[in-house]
Formats: C-alpha cells, structure tokens, sequence
C-alpha cells in the first residue's frame, strides 16, 4: 500500500488503543467520527457474521436499506448475493460480509435518497475499522465487491474488469479476491445480459468457495 494511501490513516491509528475484541470494535464504530458522512446517515452500519469465518467479503457502503436498519447487505443486492452463495454452496455462517465504507453516503432527490460514491479520503478514514475488522478475524480469503472495496483492501486502483476473478496481495499479504458489486448485476436493463452476469458472478463465488478451507 503506497505511503498516500496509508499515512495519514498510520498516524491516526497509532494515536488509538487497539480494541480487546470485535464486539469492541463494534461499539466504538457506533460513535464514530472519523469523516463527515456520520452527520447524514442514520446510523453507522458494521459488518457482521462469524468470528470463525474463512471469508470476508467486502463491499462498497451502505445502502438505504441497510442504513435504516443497521445491518449490512440487506438490501435486494443482498438478496441476490444471498441466493448467489446458496447457489454455490457457500454457508453463510463461514462468511463475514462488511463494507469499506460504514456509512450511508447519499444526495436527497425529493423523498428518496439516492446512493453517492465515497470519496478517497472517506474510504481511508474508514479503513481503520475494517483493518480491525480483518485482524480479528483472519480469513483465509478477503473478497473485494466492486471498486471501492479493492481500493480500500489494496490500497490504490483496481481495474475491475481487468482483474476480476484475480487475486491481489494487500500491503500486509493479505490475498484479496476482485469480483463486480452485486448491485451492477441490478443494474443491467436487458434480462439475458443481466443473466449471463449472474452467471458469471457465481463462478467467481465458486472460485471463493475453492480458496476457502474447509
């Protein structure tokens, strides 16, 4: 991880007790204020799942859904990443799922509030918790859903298309699996084209499933 990336996050880190548990870190990211977006959004949204888990798969932010009631991938992306991993067999309960960014970043249209892309000083401002969130838990395989994600995990731009399906080694050696959001397959108008990229999204979660172990 180049030192633009990682120093001004290092320096702040090491102002910062380490947190005794993940249960720890968790409260703490309830009260944070690391970067502006906590002002807007409801509540800050952490990951969740196993502490044994051989998986961690991160994703962008977020969504309304998800900000409304606190929990990550809950939204229809996450439906759709939930029936994906049924699909291939993957169990849920050797997974973590999270996002780069814990906050809800979004631009008031009318009623609805519509999804705005983190900036680079936000996805460093937040990778304090998911460096904690990784320490704890010890994947044998961190997947990176989307762009934001890979940023965050590896420390500078990733080209998705390029590299999807790819292993990247994070700055710590950390392997990171780059796949698409499942929110672009929602996003895909014509329905054959929107199925054959499902398709191709449960071949990388196969891939996944091979480099978890056990």
């Amino acid at each position: 991880m180049n030192a633009r990336e990682r120093t001004p996050m290092a320096a702040e880190t090491a102002e910062k007790t380490a947190p005794a548990s993940l249960d720890a870190v968790r409260e703490e990211a309830e009260e944070c204020r690391r970067c502006d977006l906590y002002r807007n959004a409801t509540q800050t949204v952490f990951g969740e799942g196993g502490e044994n888990a051989r998986a961690v798969f991160v994703g962008e932010q977020p969504g309304d859904k998800e900000d409304i009631e606190g929990r990550p991938f809950v939204g229809p992306a996450g439906k759709l990443f939930d029936d994906v991993l049924e699909e291939v067999g993957i169990e849920r309960k050797k997974t973590y799922v999270t996002n780069a960014v814990k906050h809800f970043k979004f631009e008031p249209r009318g009623k609805r509030r519509i999804h705005s892309k983190p900036n680079a000083g936000e996805i460093r401002a937040c990778r304090w918790w998911l460096d904690q969130e990784l320490t704890f838990l010890k994947p044998e395989v961190t997947v990176a859903l989307g762009a934001t994600a890979a940023r965050a995990l590896v420390g500078r731009p990733v080209p998705i298309t390029k590299m999807r399906g790819n292993i990247v080694q994070s700055a710590e050696g950390v392997p990171v699996f780059i796949t698409v959001h499942p929110s672009s397959l929602l996003r895909i108008p014509d329905r054959e084209v929107r199925h054959a990229a499902r398709a191709q999204f449960a071949d990388d979660m196969r891939k996944v499933k091979k480099l978890m172990k056990g």
